[in-house]
C-alpha cells in the first residue's frame, strides 16, 4: 500500500466526474419539469444548491460510508486517516472544501503531490487524510 500517484487520481476523477455528470442530470429534470419544460436559469440558487448538494452528497456519503467513490473503486483507491481508519464525516467534509480550495490556482493543490515528501495533495494534508493505492490481488 502505497500513496495514490497523481495518474490513478486523475482517472477516479474522470470516472467519478462522469457520475456526477448523470447525477446532476438527473437532479435537474425536477427543475425543467417545474420550468414546463424550459432551461433552467444557472443563476436560480435552489438549482444550484441543489446541485452543491448532489455533488457534495456523493463524495462525503461515499468517502465515510465506504472510503471509496466508484471511481476510486475502479482505481483501487481508498481514503484513509494517517492511522489506517476510515474517515468520518467532518474529516470527509474538510477534504472536500478542501480538494475545492486545491483547484483554485490552476490545481496546484493536486500538483503539489508531486513535490510532497509523502505524495500528499493539499486536501490529503489539510484533511489528515491519505489516498491510498491498494493493488489488486492476482
Amino acid at each position: 500500500m502505497s500513496n495514490a500517484n497523481l495518474g490513478r487520481r486523475i482517472g477516479a476523477m474522470i470516472y467519478d466526474g462522469l457520475l456526477i455528470l448523470a447525477l446532476t442530470f438527473v437532479g435537474t429534470l425536477p427543475f425543467v419539469a417545474l420550468n414546463d419544460g424550459e432551461s433552467v436559469d444557472s443563476g436560480n440558487a435552489a438549482y444550484q444548491l441543489t446541485m452543491f448538494l448532489i455533488i457534495f452528497g456523493f463524495f462525503v456519503i461515499f468517502w465515510s460510508r465506504y472510503g471509496r467513490t466508484l471511481g476510486m473503486q475502479s482505481w483501487g483507491l481508498r481514503i484513509e486517516t494517517p492511522t489506517g481508519e476510515q474517515p468520518g464525516i467532518r474529516q470527509c467534509s474538510i477534504r472536500f472544501f478542501a480538494a475545492l480550495l486545491s483547484w483554485v490556482p490552476l490545481a496546484a493543490g493536486f500538483w503539489w503531490q508531486l513535490f510532497d515528501r509523502d505524495g500528499c495533495s493539499w486536501h490529503d494534508r489539510l484533511s489528515n487524510t491519505r489516498l491510498r493505492h491498494y493493488p489488486r490481488e492476482k
